[in-house]
């Protein structure tokens, strides 16, 4: 253990070294090669071929190196977009970063590990460099479920502030400084866009992309079409929160159903590991020809692969989607 201990801390003080280096490095070059206000002229440049954003640019790496490396990959755009999703402020390059680090440090933690097999280092290595990213994909599920629960009442307000007489916009104004997160942030950047030039049509098509949703799609629609046809847009919004509810309740029985089919999954794939972990604690050396012999750790690695197969099987089985 002392040994381990010691392998990780070497490796971790080398990988900080290393990016300070590296940081340190590129902001000297960085002075020295451009004069002062070189970046602003750049963006300048750079807006002025281009459509104008409203937004500021984001960056994937603070490290150009690092950057320019990842801009070669098709996933990037799509973590970007997790990573908004989600609501966190992190960029592309400090998740990718993390997970090399959390994959190399658990990879130089287990490889002097004699009783684990090769293969099983490999997946708890990249078990650990994935964590970051299923973090980030959880913090997603979350956050769009909430904004999902929210979006009826928003509706419900935007309706009655339109009965009220208030135009749309300042009713997306109130309903943004008088709601929680996620949903008043969203809407607040909604209104911004609107506010510095930007059309309805295309702020509401960037909420739908912010917030990839079927009921914000329907939402988008709707406003665009009444702008377009005329009509009274607060009884269609308190119509579609009213629709909105009885697919919520009804997702909600679904789930209830298909409750037992999840446990009856959960149920099937804790069974070996509770006899294996029984039989271990009764007659060790039952389970000890399995350990000893390297056809047996084989048959035990295919056998936790197939335990979480079968459970990813069943809970698709039992998801129903609507």
């Amino acid at each position: 253990m002392l040994i381990v201990a010691t392998v990780v801390v070497v490796f971790i003080a080398t990988f900080l070294a290393a990016a300070v280096a590296v940081v340190a490095g590129w902001a000297v070059l960085q002075r020295r090669s451009a004069p002062a206000g070189a970046t602003i002229a750049e963006d300048s440049l750079i807006a002025a071929d281009g459509p104008t954003p409203l937004l500021k640019r984001d960056v994937l790496s603070t490290i150009s190196v690092w950057a320019r490396l990842l801009a070669r990959f098709d996933f990037v755009e799509r973590m970007k977009s997790k990573i908004a999703e989600a609501g966190l402020k992190w960029s592309v390059g400090r998740v990718t970063l993390t997970m090399l680090l959390s994959g190399a440090i658990t990879l130089a933690a287990l490889q002097n590990v004699d009783s684990l097999p090769g293969a099983v280092v490999l997946l708890a290595a990249g078990l650990a460099a994935s964590a970051p990213y299923l973090y980030i994909l959880r913090r997603r599920t979350a956050r769009l479920m909430k904004f999902e629960e929210q979006l009826p009442e928003a509706l419900d307000y935007l309706a009655r502030a339109l009965r009220a007489g208030h135009p749309f916009a300042a009713s997306l104004e109130m309903l943004a400084g008088e709601s929680q997160q996620p949903l008043s942030g969203e809407m607040r950047k909604t209104f911004d866009e609107r506010q510095l030039g930007m059309s309805w049509e295309q702020a509401l098509d960037n909420l739908a992309t912010r917030v990839p949703l079927v009921d914000v799609s329907f939402f988008a629609a709707a406003v665009l079409l009444q702008s377009r046809t005329g009509g009274k847009l607060g009884e269609v919004l308190g119509r579609l929160a009213e629709t909105m509810r009885e697919r919520a309740a009804v997702r909600g029985e679904i789930r209830a159903i298909s409750t037992h089919g999840r446990l009856t999954g959960l149920v099937l794939t804790l069974i070996p590991i509770v006899v294996a972990a029984v039989l271990a604690f009764v007659n060790p050396a039952y389970l000890g020809i399995l350990l000893n012999n390297p056809r047996g750790k084989d048959l035990i690695l295919a056998a936790a692969a197939c335990l979480v197969v079968a459970h990813l099987v069943i809970r698709r089985i039992v998801t129903v989607k609507i």
